[in-house]
């Protein structure tokens, strides 16, 4: 009973706060609205994509005329609406996206989480020990697959992935054939120049809710001065 009596202060008091007019108790209600927001769309973006991120910016020309810089890209996981497919396999199946065949997919570079994912084309699927031939330009050449994946490649890219970087930001080798389980998802479809905010969404969330606060707390301040006018005039 004592418990019972003592939490019961404390429930109305945190009632009391929350529902009072003050610049604070407006200025936190705010905060929370825009998390709750921010939370809801991640909820959202998890159940219909199946995957994180659901959402990349695309960041350089790799992917030009497909995917330009500044585009916001969705993606969903690779089993999600329709089974993923290579370059080679869209060729005989008829499968396109974004104007080539087959999918464009994002990956973890050697499975490395602390480097942001590459989002190239997955051309075929090689085995372990595979040995395919390499073209770039004039030159011809081979390439051995130490284990067994995706072969990628940047459609705006004279090289795949697998040869064109020795050591790819410090990597620490060369990129290898990407394994299904580093693979984020597919990419299912684009909205041009949007994608500039994301590249810039920390700066952008501040500004946004100090603009919020700020607006709430400049209406506080005038109904209190409206209201201090109409109690003079009585």
């Amino acid at each position: 009973m004592a418990d019972q009596k003592a939490s019961k202060p404390a429930r109305e008091k945190i009632v009391s706060f929350w529902k009072s007019e003050g610049q604070i108790p407006s200025a936190i209600r705010e905060i929370v609205s825009v998390l709750v927001t921010v939370g809801a769309v991640v909820a959202v973006l998890l159940l219909v994509c199946g995957t994180w991120p659901a959402i990349v910016t695309i960041e350089s020309e790799s992917m030009v005329p497909h995917m330009d810089v500044g585009d916001l890209v969705f993606v969903v996981a690779g089993d999600r609406y329709g089974t993923m497919e290579s370059l080679e396999e869209g060729k005989i199946s008829g499968y396109e996206k974004f104007e080539m065949p087959g999918d464009v997919i994002i990956y973890r570079p050697n499975g490395n989480t602390e480097l942001h994912p590459i989002i190239h084309r997955a051309m075929f699927w090689v085995e372990e020990g595979e040995e395919i031939t390499v073209t770039a330009g004039a030159r011809t050449g081979t390439y051995t697959a130490p284990h067994a994946g995706y072969i990628t490649k940047g459609d705006n890219n004279p090289v795949i992935d697998q040869v064109g970087w020795s050591n790819y930001r410090n990597l620490g080798g060369p990129i290898e054939p990407v394994k299904k389980e580093w693979i984020i998802g597919k990419a299912m479809y684009k909205i041009p120049l949007v994608g500039y905010l994301p590249l810039n969404i920390v700066p952008v969330i501040i500004i946004v809710v100090s603009l919020m606060v700020l607006h709430e707390l400049y209406l506080r301040s005038r109904a209190k001065r409206e209201e201090g006018k109409k109690g003079k005039k009585v």
